[in-house]
């Protein structure tokens, strides 16, 4: 049997006075109150399904900063998993009612959890509460793929993407430009900066060449490395920038198990990256792109 594939956001804002407030959507075909959500479009990324969904069921233009325990549960006799992320209410169109949402109210977390018409609702947002607050997003990727070492005769920095690169770098983009960045930093070699060549037009941002990113030279160490990229990382945490960063497979592993200050499997695949989440310096999460 199929299981149903849809995506949605706990969104958040701050509260008139203090705390914080979520965002539940009323929908009068169920009659019921509910985190906005929907399913995905085929092909579609389920964290591109989330933000969209955000804003077309509660007009909401959102941040995404981590990942949610998702939902799991029948519907209409087949099985049904909602991916959902922590997101940042980054600005309203205005919401207009119609026969999909028809009232979205803004709440403190306890209200919104008596609110809501369904448990596993109940819990993702329990799982919401029990969060730190992420004071910088980032996005980290590894290039693309770009032929083989063995057969480019030029200089490795000059090695370029080939067709799979170009297409993994294409449907990066989108990915990237969900958490607006306001920097795109790339390590040295040709490869990956061309890896956010299609975000930096859609974009129009500068793409900054930055060494810290950069594998390890021949005799150089690679602790050097991955101490440099950590370093790099947290600082655009610490300063609260919003910035997608490219680097390569030798040194994002060591980066954010530094980061996260624990053992883990950071291996990275060509074209793939992360969703980082931090407290100042700290490293609350990694999600997989």
């Amino acid at each position: 049997m199929t299981t149903i594939r849809a995506a949605g956001g706990v969104v958040w804002r701050p509260g008139p006075q203090t705390g914080i407030q979520v965002c539940l959507v009323h929908r009068p075909r169920y009659g019921d109150w509910s985190l906005p959500k929907g399913k995905l479009e085929p092909g579609e990324h389920p964290l591109i399904a989330a933000a969209r969904e955000v804003a077309e069921e509660a007009d909401v233009q959102a941040v995404p900063e981590l990942r949610l325990p998702p939902a799991r549960y029948i519907s209409e006799g087949r099985p049904k998993v909602v991916d959902y992320w922590s997101m940042r209410a980054a600005g309203t169109g205005g919401f207009q009612p119609d026969t999909e949402v028809d009232d979205v109210r803004w709440l403190a977390v306890d209200e919104a959890v008596a609110l809501v018409s369904y448990p596993h609702d109940a819990e993702v947002l329990a799982a919401f509460a029990a969060l730190p607050r992420v004071t910088a997003t980032l996005v980290l990727v590894r290039h693309g793929h770009a032929g083989k070492r063995l057969t480019w005769t030029g200089p490795d920095t000059a090695r370029p993407l080939d067709a799979r690169g170009w297409s993994e770098a294409q449907a990066l983009a989108p990915l990237i430009g969900l958490i607006r960045p306001e920097r795109l930093l790339s390590a040295s070699p040709r490869r990956c900066v061309q890896t956010l060549d299609p975000a930096a037009a859609a974009l129009d941002l500068p793409i900054e060449v930055c060494g810290d990113l950069d594998e390890p030279l021949a005799g150089q160490q690679p602790d050097e490395c991955v101490l440099a990229a950590a370093a790099r990382l947290a600082e655009l945490a610490t300063v609260g920038e919003s910035a997608a960063v490219c680097s390569q497979g030798k040194v994002i592993p060591g980066a954010l198990e530094r980061l996260a200050g624990q053992p883990g499997d950071y291996t990275t695949d060509k074209g793939d990256g992360w969703l980082l989440a931090f407290t100042g310096d700290r490293l609350v999460a990694a999600d997989r792109l």
